[in-house]
């Protein structure tokens, strides 16, 4: 064997070593593995990505008005940080799902946070806006990573009957981030300037890849991938592309009516289409047999109201409550507040209340809330308090919802059925900000806006509330994951 055939083999097998390395999913410790806390560990560990996701979700926006100052840009352009960030979460989430139930959830989750870390670096580094909304795009790859695998990674690292104390401690890992973003990030906007908002990512985002490569466990039920559905995952970015445009657009994104009917029309048609192309497909992307049980599709829909009804009320008070400043922002944070406490206590508080008594329980009291904010005027004592009743229904029915939902899917699709559900999440986190800005574009009084919002809100989650913990009752939990 001649000495450029012996370099050429070692190259190929170097390079053939290499490539496997980028899909193997490495053991953790024996010593973690066999530890008692090692369940919870690994729920942690998920937590910091679900922290630091809900942090960035909150905290970007305050960096509109320095992004439109120093690149000199409209609003309308610097909103696109946002909404480029979304669209390809929402078009992305049940793709990454898919490859993560066929090559590991913990590789694809690891992978997540490499992303989203390295491009927050990016985003801070960013020489113009255009460039800053491309990285922003690239980091929602990452976030799509993150949370197609989250839920998946919780409810596969523990015991069956501890599913649902575990998913409220991720809510209130999330809640958290949300609550802490606009005080962060006003914070950090007018100390070190917007790009620190970015920059703050970066070492949260190290110190949980670390983590999870100790502390999360290999995927033990794999789903094949197949041929991957490419058409079925342009489809479906395109329809949440054209709907979301459409629904900007209506509310003041600035396109003609001819542009904003046809994007309403063609997310129509795409969404068909695609619904055809997944029935059709050999190896779909969304396997649409997932949505068959009513605790899955009408679940779904249930995450989709609770997010509309989380992120409304955030969008709206700053804009139709005439007091501003820290005392409106101490008010809204009580939602949030809410929302947490009741994600970790309710557990313990509902010890003896099943999955269908905590999701109506937790909708009415919502409801409840919703209804009494109608007439409570510009009052930020009464405001603060009902926000703080809705931050507690919502803390107890999104996390039922989500045991509901992810106990009637089987366990080697955990990450597609995460995936949807954060894809539900990301949808109603959109509706309920786009429903505010509609009401505002109109110029209709502020009353009828909030009234427009909050009841569609309650008819939304009321109804799904009654549906989803009747299917769900029968529906066992999916087995755990824990690693052998």
């Amino acid at each position: 064997m001649t000495k450029d055939v012996l370099q050429r083999r070692m190259r190929s097998d170097v390079a053939l070593m290499f490539g496997n390395a980028l899909f193997v999913e490495h053991a953790r410790p024996a010593a973690i593995r066999e530890h008692p806390l090692a369940s919870w560990l690994a729920v942690g560990t998920v937590c910091m990505g679900a922290f630091m996701g809900q942090l960035d979700a909150s905290i970007v926006t305050l960096t509109f008005p320095a992004v439109q100052a120093q690149f000199a840009a409209p609003l309308a352009a610097v909103e696109w940080i946002s909404l480029s960030y979304l669209v390809t979460l929402v078009g992305l989430v049940a793709g990454a799902g898919r490859v993560s139930d066929a090559y590991g959830r913990k590789l694809m989750y690891l992978y997540g946070f490499v992303v989203f870390t390295a491009a927050s670096a990016a985003c801070a580094l960013a020489p113009s806006l255009s460039w800053l909304i491309a990285f922003r795009v690239v980091q929602a790859v990452g976030a799509a990573l993150l949370q197609a695998n989250s839920v998946a990674l919780v409810v596969t690292s523990v015991a069956r009957g501890r599913m649902r104390e575990a998913l409220s401690v991720q809510a209130a890992a999330q809640a958290l981030g949300l609550a802490l973003g606009p005080t962060v990030g006003g914070a950090l906007v007018l100390a070190a300037g917007w790009q620190w908002v970015f920059w703050v990512n970066v070492p949260v985002g190290i110190v949980a890849l670390i983590a999870g490569h100790f502390l999360l466990p290999r995927t033990r039920e794999r789903t094949p991938l197949g041929a991957f559905d490419w058409p079925g995952l342009v489809l479906l970015a395109s329809t949440s592309t054209a709907f979301l445009l459409a629904i900007s657009a209506v509310s003041g994104l600035g396109l003609s009516p001819v542009i904003t009917v046809s994007l309403f029309v063609l997310s129509i048609a795409l969404s068909a289409a695609f619904v055809v192309r997944e029935l059709r497909a050999a190896s779909p992307l969304l396997d649409l047999q997932v949505l068959r049980p009513a605790g899955v599709s009408v679940g779904l829909l249930g995450a989709l109201a609770a997010y509309l009804v989380l992120f409304g009320p955030l969008a709206l008070f700053p804009q139709v409550i005439a007091a501003g400043g820290a005392a409106l922002g101490l008010a809204i944070s009580a939602l949030p507040a809410g929302f947490a406490l009741s994600a970790v206590g309710g557990n313990r508080w509902l010890r003896g209340a099943d999955t269908r008594s905590r999701a109506v329980g937790g909708a009415a009291v919502a409801a409840f809330a919703i209804v009494g904010l109608l007439f409570v005027g510009q009052s930020l004592v009464a405001i603060a308090v009902l926000l703080g009743v809705l931050g507690l229904g919502l803390g107890v029915f999104i996390p039922a919802n989500n045991a509901a939902i992810m106990g009637a899917i089987p366990a080697r699709s955990a990450a597609v059925g995460g995936g949807l559900l954060n894809m539900g999440r990301g949808l109603g986190t959109a509706l309920g900000v786009a429903l505010v800005m509609l009401c505002l574009h109109l110029g209709a009084g502020q009353g009828a806006m909030f009234a427009l919002a909050s009841l569609l809100s309650v008819a939304v989650l009321a109804g799904v509330a009654g549906a989803v913990p009747g299917a769900a009752r029968a529906v066992e939990s999916p087995a755990t994951n824990a690693e052998l």
